[in-house]
């Protein structure tokens, strides 16, 4: 998911990556329902992924391809997640998947690292990134799902696209065009909506 992600985000803006990879939550928030109120959060979502393939948006076709990768995987992510920590404690199947994934990694980084893997400065920067971007995150979200209805979570975590496009903004100046807005803000409404409309019932981890 994260290796699809920095892949995407090399190629395309920080919020447009962000954007389209949450239609995995987004997807599995209304696998199988048979609501007639779900199926209008998917046309809004699909309707913000379209806009984003219109005529007035460049975007890089292999950055949006890794993005929608990422998608699937965070889909995927959520339905073993939940099969996984049913048995396992919070902790160790954390460690578990993070190990499993650097060892699925390890082929293609080593090679693609090179001697750089050899300069203190660049592992410790790849040590807070792997520290922010995965063990901190899933940890927190992790504890928050213990907290919290899983409803009440959808839809804090509906506002990620919209901080992502926020600080792409402020920190890269990726300022996101009115098409690429409205697509932004079409996708939120639809994970938000999805959420808010669903059982809030804590999850079991």
């Amino acid at each position: 998911m994260n290796a699809c992600f920095y892949q995407a985000i090399d190629r395309i803006p920080l919020g447009l990556a962000t954007t389209v990879e949450f239609l995995g939550p987004l997807a599995v928030a209304v696998l199988g329902s048979r609501r007639a109120l779900d199926f209008l959060w998917v046309a809004l979502a699909g309707a913000g992924v379209a806009l984003l393939g219109s005529p007035g948006v460049d975007i890089d076709p292999v950055g949006l391809a890794f993005a929608f990768g990422a998608a699937a995987s965070w889909a995927a992510y959520i339905l073993l997640a939940k099969r996984m920590l049913a048995d396992w404690p919070v902790g160790s199947g954390l460690t578990v998947t993070l190990l499993v994934a650097a060892i699925l990694l390890a082929p293609l980084g080593l090679p693609g690292g090179g001697s750089g893997l050899l300069d203190a400065r660049i592992l410790a920067i790849g040590l807070v990134v792997a520290v922010l971007g995965s063990a901190l995150p899933f940890t927190l979200e992790l504890a928050a799902l213990r907290q919290i209805s899983s409803a009440t979570f959808g839809i804090l975590m509906s506002l990620e696209p919209a901080v992502a496009a926020f600080a792409g903004a402020v920190a890269l100046s990726q300022t996101p065009s009115p098409i690429e807005a409205l697509a932004i803000v079409l996708v939120i409404a639809a994970s938000a909506g999805a959420s808010l409309h669903a059982r809030a019932v804590p999850p079991d981890v």
